[in-house]
């Protein structure tokens, strides 16, 4: 550390300050910039070519692509909770629309009228059976949102649980190894 005829103290990087940019090179481990000395080459990163006069340095070209192995040692159970749950959403509003489309081209085809009509012909009392009573648009559609809330939640809950097992497994047994590469 120097000191100016001011008096106050300067710091490496208050002198890296003053410096044109182009004579900053970086000092390992600790961060702060140091000059480079006049007629120094800024210094090289491990695995790369050194550059030729008036050259700026390439990458070297890869023929095959890079292999990566890694571990999946920990899933975090709260990022699993609201996937889960957004992923579950998704599928009870699906079942819904789903449920609804099939009632309406089944009565739109005439099905439940023919079904309606074979009933009462079996029906040996005469009484009025109407299959409409059990199976009408409304019932149906409010029994799929119940299925779809009650599928919600437990999706979610199986989901978020076998999360915790996931991570109780891996500590044990060290994880799930995957090959990843970069095409």
């Amino acid at each position: 550390m120097s000191t100016p005829t001011g008096g106050r103290r300067t710091t490496p990087a208050d002198a890296a300050k003053r410096l044109p940019a182009g004579s900053r090179s970086e000092e390992r481990g600790t961060g702060q910039r140091r000059p480079a000395a006049a007629g120094q080459r800024p210094a090289q990163r491990p695995g790369q070519r050194p550059a030729a006069a008036g050259r700026p340095a390439q990458r070297p070209g890869r023929a095959t692509p890079r292999r990566v192995r890694l571990t999946v040692s920990r899933i975090d159970p709260f990022s699993v909770f609201k996937i889960s749950f957004l992923l579950s959403v998704a599928i009870g509003i699906a079942t819904v629309v789903m449920v609804g489309v099939l009632w309406t081209v089944l009565a739109g085809m005439g099905v439940f009228d023919n079904l309606n009509e074979l009933l009462r012909t079996l029906d040996s009392e005469g009484s009025n059976f109407d299959l409409m009573d059990y199976i009408g648009f409304g019932k149906v559609l409010s029994l799929s949102v119940l299925i779809g809330v009650i599928d919600v939640i437990l999706m979610t809950a199986i989901a978020t649980l076998m999360a915790f097992l996931y991570n109780i497994c891996a500590s044990l047994v060290g994880g799930l190894q995957l090959t990843l590469t970069d095409d």
